[in-house]
């Protein structure tokens, strides 16, 4: 997985980091980050956003609007690359110079702690405080940080399960359900299941949802590795047996997004684990065999519906910006019902308003919506840690080696544990 993952046509399965930056001025002061924070609370004046590359073309328009309503606090646009890695290091260097330019930022889910814990965002309260009502919860505490709210959610996303309804006209509930449905596969002489095995960050999403859906999870509340648990093997033992027997195909291992979703569409899969981008893709390209035979259900748990990996983006206040009123506004504006709709309709993101998800012209439109509410309201963040690329490396790292079989589970997991703790205590 990238970064923003779009619901309609992309050409790959990416998410596209949004990043929003105010126009005052170039390289930074000397503020701390804890007494910038205390600073420009009532300015108002223009800001620039930062966006990684506006490929759905809903940036221009949004801007447009809200520069004709704010002709004396105009947001300036700039695009960055699409790709997330960059994205975050840009980020990175502007916050560690202070730059007062930065004013806002739109952080992926898994940098919110991170920067957070550095001291580079805005604590949403008190004179920031952000009315969060309305909002999904799952995307209010990815963008919040030890309790206190860092960001405004944005746009969100959660793992769908797709599956072939002309060969299960009832879908699974469970991980044990689907996977005794893999005589049907068997029988059809297809593959069975699979999410993103290779060793990227696809593979963090794919393992986390194992576990926390198996009811462990990678961290505890306190922010410690929580892997030496019977819930968290069990977990990881599901991916490992279904790869070990062949119901997980063996060239899955070197699947990301994109190589996956082209064996569904060709007909060479029962069930996908992917993001809800698929679902325009698989539905109206010339070459898909599964067009009208897709279905789509909550992604199977141990007792239920699973628990997925929370995507999306929160939009955050630098705490070195100079408009720190006009930003708040900009927050509010993003998180409007409008500005909600035109993000779903038109550059496909997932809303963060509850309500939308049930709005019978949203889901004429986007009829996976109820299902995406489902994954969303039952989703986890990815591990929520200062500490992040060096926990994601170890999540990848051992359990590529342990799927593969180049470790045992147990093994894999102790690795797993050792390595977050490792990292943790050298930061």
């Amino acid at each position: 997985m990238k970064t923003r993952n779009f619901l309609l046509p992309v050409a790959t399965a990416g998410i596209l980091a949004i990043t929003l930056s105010a126009c005052g001025g170039g390289g930074g002061g000397t503020t701390s980050g804890s007494d910038a924070a205390s600073q420009g609370l009532d300015g108002r004046g223009p800001i620039t956003y930062v966006q990684g590359k506006d490929n759905s073309n809903v940036v221009r328009p949004l801007i447009e609007k809200w520069n004709a309503a704010h002709p004396n606090e105009k947001v300036t646009f700039k695009e960055q690359t699409d790709q997330a890695d960059q994205q975050h290091d840009d980020l990175v260097q502007h916050f560690q110079a202070k730059d007062a330019g930065y004013d806002v930022a739109s952080v992926d889910v898994v940098w919110t702690a991170e920067f957070a814990a550095k001291g580079w965002l805005q604590p949403l309260k008190d004179k920031m405080a952000l009315d969060t009502s309305a909002l999904l919860k799952p995307t209010v505490e990815a963008a919040s940080y030890k309790g206190t709210l860092y960001a405004a959610p944005e746009s969100s996303d959660g793992g769908i399960l797709y599956y072939r309804k002309d060969l299960v006209p009832t879908p699974p509930k469970t991980w044990d359900e689907m996977m005794s449905m893999c005589s049907i596969a068997k029988t059809n002489n297809i593959g069975c299941y699979s999410g993103q095995f290779k060793k990227y960050e696809g593979l963090t999403v794919n393992a986390s949802e194992a576990i926390n859906s198996a009811g462990g999870a990678v961290l505890d509340a306190n922010g410690k590795p929580n892997l030496l648990t019977a819930e968290a093997k069990a977990g990881m033992a599901n991916l490992t047996k279904a790869y070990a027997n062949g119901d997980i195909p063996k060239e899955a291992i070197t699947f990301q997004e994109e190589e996956s979703r082209q064996a569904f569409q060709d007909g060479k899969l029962l069930f996908l684990r992917n993001w809800p981008y698929v679902y325009n893709l698989a539905t109206t390209e010339g070459s898909s065999k599964v067009k009208d035979v897709l279905g789509m259900t909550a992604l199977p748990g141990k007792d239920g519906p699973g628990a997925s990996s929370l995507g999306g983006h929160s939009a955050a206040v630098s705490v070195y910006s100079k408009n720190k009123a006009t930003a708040l506004d900009f927050l509010k504006f993003l998180t409007t019902e409008e500005t909600q709709k035109f993000f779903a309709t038109q550059g496909s993101l997932a809303p963060v308003i509850g309500t939308l998800y049930d709005d019978k012209e949203l889901v004429a439109k986007l009829p996976y919506l109820p299902v995406l509410k489902t994954s969303i309201e039952n989703a986890v963040p990815r591990p929520v840690t200062p500490f992040y690329p060096a926990v994601t490396k170890a999540i990848q790292e051992n359990a590529y080696s342990a799927i593969k079989g180049e470790k045992t589970v147990d093994a894999a997991l102790s690795d797993m544990q050792k390595s977050i703790e490792s990292a943790s205590a050298g930061q």
